[in-house]
C-alpha cells in the first residue's frame, strides 16, 4: 500500500516527548513548509491543475471564527490534492474594502480633530495606503497560525497595480459594449457613510416606527394615505390609485391640495396600487422611493428631492434644517393641528434596510449614479449553472442562486467615497465623455476633469479569479490556472460576489466560467446554535482558542461540524475534545514506536498475518475509500467523522490494545504486527493531515523518516478486504464490550481482576485468548473457582467467579429497589396513555414526553432484571 521514496526509516528508534506541545511545534513547522516552497505554484509544471481563490478578507479584518472555518475546509481540499500529485494553487490576498477602509482612517483623524476634507482627496488617500502599510492585513500573519498553506509569494491586494489594470480595462469594455451606463435612479443612500449602497449591502430588520394616515385634498375631494416616513410628503407629487377602483374613480385626474405646502398634486391612475391594502390609495415621493419613481416615471411627475446627503431636510419652510427623524414628529404634529390626522398607530414594527457597514437606516434617494445593466451578464450566469458548466454543492441551493439572478435589477456601482478604484470617466468643458483604458492617456486642458466617484469594492472582487492571474494580460498562470478548480465560501455571499463572478467571469473570459463547482458552507454559530455577536456576548476569537488548544484542535472541531449548506454550531468543550483527539493520536505513535512499530519494507503476505492484522489492514482500505467519497463530494463532517471514529475507536482503542499481547510474546507474529501497526499509523496521519496538519507532520516525519507529509503521497485504497477477518474482529468487540458492561453495571472498578473461566466454541475466539484475558482483566482460574455468573456471548462463554469481590446481598437489594421504582414508572406511564380522556386533551409533545418515560422505564427493567439473574445466589 505504501510507496514512497521518501520514506527512509530512521537508524536508531525515534522518540517522542511523552506530552505533545503545539505551541512549541506549529510556528516553526508553518515556516519550514512556507521556505521549502511547498505552498507556490508553478505555472510551468506539467502537473494537473488545482486552483482555489481565498475570499478576499477585508484589510481591515482579523481573523475570526468564520474565517478559520473556511479556510480550514479549503486548506484541506488543497493539502489532499497537493499529495495526490496536482499542481495546486491556494491564491491569497486581501480586499480594500473601500467603506469600511475610510471609516477606519476617518476615525482615527477625528482623533486629531481633523476630517478627510482638511486634508483633501490625494493627502487622505496618501493615509490610507500609510494606514496600510502599518496597521492593514495582520490577517496574514493569523492565517499562518492557521496552518492556511496558500502561495504567499503570489498574494494580491484588490488596489495594487495590476489589479487596478484589469478593474479599467473590464470597465472600459463594459462601457463600450453598453453594459455600463451613467443615470438618475433611486439609490440606496447611507448619511452616516455618505455613499450610496448597492442593495446587497442593506441590511433589514424590523423597528418600531409609527404608521400615519392623513388626509389629502378638501372636501369632496378628501383622500387618505398612510405612511410610515410622514417627512418624504413634502416631495410628494401626486397620489395613486388602481384604475378599476370604483371609490376613486371621480378624483383621476384632478388635483388635490397636498397639506402643509402651496401645491397641489394630481391623483392617478397606476396598477401597481393595491386596492384590497390600506385605503387603496398611495401617497407618490419619486425622489425618496423605488416604487414611486416608476409611477412618476410612467405618469411623468415631478422629482422633488427634500434631505440633503445628511438627511436634512432642504424644503424651504418651517422644517427646513431638521433632521429626518425631527422633522417626522414635527410634520405630524402639524397635521395634527390641522385636523388632518385620521390614525395613529405607535409602535408600528415595519422592515427597514439598514446600512450593511454602520447600521445607519438608509435612505432610498434619487440620484445621478453609475449602473451595470445586468440583463446579459446575470442570463450568461444563470446558462452556466443550468447546462452544467459550473455545479451547486449542495444542488438545493440552486433555487436560491437562480432566484437572484434570473430577478437582478440593474447594479450601481458607483460609491462617493475616496478610497477605491477611481471611476475611468473623464468630462469636457462642453459635455463631452471619454472613458479612458489603462494604456491610454487621459485628456487634458481647461475645463476636463475626473469623474470623483469610486467603484463598488464587489467590482473588483468580482474580477479576482482571473485579475490575480494576471489578466487581461495572457500571462502562463491564467493559461494553467484559470478556470478556478471550486470556489468554496459561505450562502451568505452567494449573491454579494458569487453571482459578481459569474457575471465578470463569462463575460471576461469568452464564456469559460470562473470555477468548475460552487461549494457552499454555512455560518459558524455557538454551541447553542445562536448568531456569533459582541453583543450577544457569545462571540469567540479562534486566536484564543488556538493559543490554549492548538490550531489542530480548532481545526477539527469545525470540520467535523461541516455539513454542506449548514450552519456549524461549535463550543470551547468540542475544541477542547478535538484537543484530546490530538492528544491520542500522539500516544498512540509514541506506543507504536516503543514497541517497534516500523514502515520498513513491504506488507508481509495476509497469510502470514493474524486475524487482527488483516481485520485493521481490511478497515483501513475501507476507510481510504469511504474518505476519498466523501471529499468529492464535499462532506468534510463525514470524512472527519469517518476519521475520528476510525483512528481512536478501531486503531487505538481495539488495534492497539489487540496488539499488546502480541508485542509482549515476541516472535514472527509480534513482527508482522509491527509492520501492520507502521502501515495503519503512517495511512492515517496521512489521511488525518489536510484536516490537522501539525501534529500529523511531527507524527508522521518521526514514524517514517520522510521529508514532510506535507508532499507525502496519498493513500490509495489497495482493495484488499477480509470479511472473515472483520466479521471474527466484530465477534470479539461483541465479547469484550458485553462483558465490560456487565462488570460496570455489578461496580467492578476497571482494574479489578476477576477469576474467569472462558469456553470458546466459536473457533475464531481460540487465538485471542490472551488478549481478551487481558481487556477484560480476567485472571485465570484456580483451584477454588466457582463461577457466580455465566454470560453467553456470540459462540463463547464467559464464566466470572465474583464472590469476595462485590457484596451480593446488598447489590441485590440495590438492584431490586431500582427494578420496583422503574416498573412503578411503566405503570404510571401505561396508565396515562390508557387513559383516552387524557390522551385527547393533552399536547402532542406532552404525549410524546410519557411515551418516552414509557420506553425507557422498560428498558430499565429488562437491563435490571439481567443483571439480578447474573447475580450468584445470596
Amino acid at each position: 500500500m505504501t510507496e514512497n521514496a521518501q520514506q527512509q526509516p530512521p537508524a536508531t528508534v525515534p522518540e517522542l516527548p511523552t506530552q505533545y506541545a503545539p505551541s512549541e511545534v506549529e510556528g516553526a513547522l508553518y515556516e519550514r513548509w512556507v521556505e521549502r516552497g511547498y505552498f507556490d505554484a508553478d505555472a510551468s509544471s506539467e502537473k494537473p491543475p488545482y486552483t482555489v481563490v481565498i475570499p478576499p478578507p477585508n484589510v481591515t479584518g482579523s481573523l475570526h471564527l468564520g474565517h478559520a472555518f473556511e479556510h480550514t475546509l479549503i486548506d484541506a481540499l488543497t493539502r489532499r490534492k497537493r499529495m495526490q500529485g496536482f499542481e495546486v494553487l491556494w491564491q491569497p490576498g486581501m480586499d480594500h474594502a473601500g467603506i469600511a477602509t475610510q471609516n477606519v482612517v476617518e476615525r482615527e483623524l477625528g482623533k486629531e480633530g481633523k476630517s478627510r476634507h482638511d486634508l483633501g482627496r490625494e493627502a487622505f488617500v496618501e493615509r490610507v495606503w500609510k494606514w496600510k502599510g502599518e496597521s492593514g492585513g495582520q490577517i496574514s500573519g493569523q492565517m499562518r497560525r492557521l496552518g492556511d498553506g496558500v502561495a504567499w509569494s503570489r498574494e494580491r491586494f484588490t488596489m495594487d497595480e495590476g489589479l487596478s489594470k484589469a478593474v479599467q480595462t473590464i470597465f472600459k469594455r463594459l462601457y463600450e459594449d453598453e453594459l455600463i451606463y451613467r443615470a438618475e435612479r433611486i439609490i440606496n443612500w447611507c448619511p452616516r457613510c455618505l455613499t450610496a449602497i448597492s442593495d446587497i449591502e442593506v441590511e433589514y430588520q424590523d423597528d418600531d416606527g409609527e404608521l400615519v394616515s392623513m388626509t389629502y385634498g378638501e372636501g369632496d375631494e378628501t383622500i387618505v394615505v398612510a405612511t410610515t416616513r410622514a417627512e418624504t410628503m413634502l416631495g410628494d407629487t401626486a397620489v395613486a390609485v388602481h384604475p378599476d377602483d370604483e371609490r376613486y374613480k371621480h378624483l383621476v385626474g384632478k388635483l388635490i391640495k397636498l397639506p402643509l405646502t402651496d401645491r397641489s398634486i394630481p391623483v392617478v391612475a397606476d396598477t401597481h396600487v393595491d386596492p384590497e391594502f390600506g385605503t387603496g390609495a398611495v401617497k407618490v415621493t419619486p425622489a425618496h422611493d423605488p416604487n414611486d419613481f416608476e409611477i412618476g416615471q410612467r405618469h411623468s411627475l415631478p422629482n422633488i428631492a427634500v434631505m440633503d446627503e445628511h438627511a436634512i431636510i432642504t424644503v424651504p419652510g418651517p422644517f427646513q434644517g431638521l433632521d429626518r427623524l425631527e422633522a417626522r414628529s414635527a410634520i405630524v404634529g402639524a397635521l395634527r393641528a390641522e385636523g388632518r390626522i385620521v390614525a395613529e398607530k405607535r409602535p408600528y414594527s415595519h422592515s427597514v434596510g439598514h446600512c450593511s457597514r454602520c447600521k445607519t437606516t438608509v435612505e432610498p434617494r434619487l440620484s445621478m449614479q453609475w449602473w451595470v445593466k445586468v440583463g446579459p451578464l446575470a442570463k450568461a450566469a444563470g446558462d452556466a449553472v443550468r447546462d452544467g458548466q459550473v455545479k451547486i454543492h449542495p444542488q438545493e441551493m440552486e433555487k436560491r442562486y437562480f432566484d437572484w439572478v434570473d430577478n437582478l435589477h440593474d447594479w450601481c456601482i458607483s460609491r462617493q467615497l475616496w478610497w477605491g478604484h477611481r471611476i475611468p470617466v473623464w468630462y469636457g468643458p462642453n459635455g463631452e465623455i471619454v472613458c479612458v483604458g489603462p494604456d491610454e492617456e487621459p485628456p487634458t486642458g481647461e475645463g476636463w476633469h475626473q469623474d470623483t466617484d469610486v467603484l463598488d469594492t464587489w467590482f473588483s472582487s468580482g474580477l479576482w479569479p482571473f485579475s490575480t492571474l494576471g489578466w487581461p494580460e495572457k500571462t502562463d498562470s491564467l493559461a494553467k490556472f484559470y478556470p478556478n478548480s471550486v470556489l468554496v465560501t459561505g450562502y451568505d455571499i452567494l449573491f454579494f460576489w458569487v453571482a459578481r463572478m459569474m457575471m465578470f467571469g463569462l463575460y471576461a473570459m469568452d464564456g469559460t466560467p470562473p470555477f468548475h463547482t460552487v461549494a457552499l458552507h454555512g455560518m459558524v454559530r455557538d454551541q447553542f446554535g445562536k448568531k456569533m455577536s459582541k453583543s450577544f456576548g457569545n462571540a469567540v476569537n479562534p486566536l484564543d482558542w488556538m493559543d490554549k488548544y492548538g490550531s489542530d484542535a480548532l481545526r477539527f472541531t469545525l470540520a467535523r461540524g461541516a455539513n454542506p449548506g449548514v450552519d456549524v454550531p461549535i463550543g470551547e468543550d468540542w475544541v477542547q475534545g478535538s484537543r484530546n483527539f490530538a492528544n491520542k493520536i500522539w500516544n498512540a505513535t509514541r506506543f507504536a514506536l516503543m514497541n517497534g512499530a516500523t514502515v520498513e519494507g513491504p506488507l508481509p503476505d495476509a497469510a502470514e498475518m493474524s486475524a487482527t492484522d488483516r481485520w485493521i489492514l481490511s478497515r483501513l482500505n475501507t476507510v481510504v475509500a469511504e474518505v476519498d467519497a466523501f471529499y468529492e463530494d464535499y462532506q468534510f463532517a463525514k470524512l472527519s467523522d469517518a476519521l475520528f471514529h476510525f483512528a481512536w475507536d478501531e486503531v487505538f482503542d481495539w488495534y492497539v490494545e489487540l496488539s499488546k499481547t502480541t508485542f509482549m510474546a515476541g516472535g514472527p507474529a509480534a513482527e508482522v504486527s509491527k509492520r501492520v501497526l507502521g502501515e495503519v499509523l503512517d495511512v492515517t496521519l496521512r489521511l488525518l493531515h489536510p484536516v490537522v496538519p501539525f501534529v500529523t507532520e511531527t507524527l508522521w516525519t518521526t514514524l517514517t523518516g520522510g521529508e514532510s507529509v506535507v508532499v507525502a503521497e496519498w493513500p490509495k485504497d489497495s482493495g484488499f478486504r477480509d470479511a472473515g477477518a472483520e466479521k471474527e474482529i466484530l465477534s470479539l468487540q461483541d465479547l469484550v464490550t458485553e462483558v465490560r458492561r456487565f462488570r460496570a453495571d455489578q461496580g467492578l472498578q476497571p482494574g479489578q481482576k476477576v477469576p474467569a473461566r472462558l469456553t470458546l466454541d466459536g473457533t475464531p475466539f481460540v487465538p485471542h485468548e490472551a488478549a481478551i484475558r487481558q481487556l477484560l482483566r480476567l485472571q485465570p482460574e484456580g483451584e477454588s473457582f466457582a463461577a457466580t455468573a455465566t454470560l453467553p456471548v456470540a459462540g463463547a462463554s464467559v464464566a466470572l467467579d465474583l464472590s469476595g469481590t462485590i457484596d451480593v446481598a446488598a447489590e441485590r437489594k440495590r438492584l431490586a429497589k431500582d427494578l420496583a421504582a422503574a416498573e412503578k414508572e411503566k405503570a404510571q406511564a401505561t396508565a396515562k396513555l390508557g387513559n383516552e380522556a387524557f390522551l385527547a386533551k393533552a399536547p402532542d409533545n406532552v404525549v410524546d414526553k410519557i411515551r418516552g418515560r414509557l420506553a425507557k422505564a422498560e428498558e430499565d427493567i429488562a437491563r435490571l432484571q439481567t443483571q439480578l439473574d447474573n447475580l450468584p445466589a445470596a
